[in-house]
């Protein structure tokens, strides 16, 4: 048995590389070879929001605060809210992020294979962002 203590993983911020505006992520779990799966808690700030990307086991959502946006490639944009459970397929491109006036924050938990959880790509423009 492990326990983490709230507190003992300090927070990081989310790399302008691959995120737009002012993001944290706070890191819950990381398990260990052979397990795959790891999570986090996420939190984007009005605006902030991912770029595009995929993820090659898929990604479950779960939101815990505030009011958000996600959206799938060729798909509309669709709110999530505090309690909404979000999964996106292996390989589906998209994105999710706060939305334009509040923040939000959602646990993001995917798995590894081949040692990578996430493929990111181009940045989700204004226009893309608020059409």
């Amino acid at each position: 048995m492990e326990i983490r203590r709230v507190g003992s993983q300090p927070s990081g911020k989310g790399s302008s590389d691959y995120f737009t505006g002012t993001v944290r992520i706070d890191p819950l779990f990381e398990a260990a070879d052979p397990a795959r799966v790891a999570g986090a808690n996420v939190t984007f700030e009005p605006g902030a929001r991912t770029a595009w990307h995929t993820h090659p086991l898929g990604q479950t959502l779960i939101v815990t605060a505030g009011k958000g946006r996600v959206q799938r490639w060729g798909g509309q944009i669709e709110e999530i809210n505090p309690s909404d459970v979000v999964w996106f397929p292996s390989g589906e491109k998209h994105w999710h992020g706060a939305s334009p006036t509040t923040a939000m924050t959602h646990t993001a938990i995917q798995e590894r294979l081949d040692g990578k959880a996430v493929e990111w790509l181009e940045h989700v423009s204004d226009e893309q962002y608020e059409p």
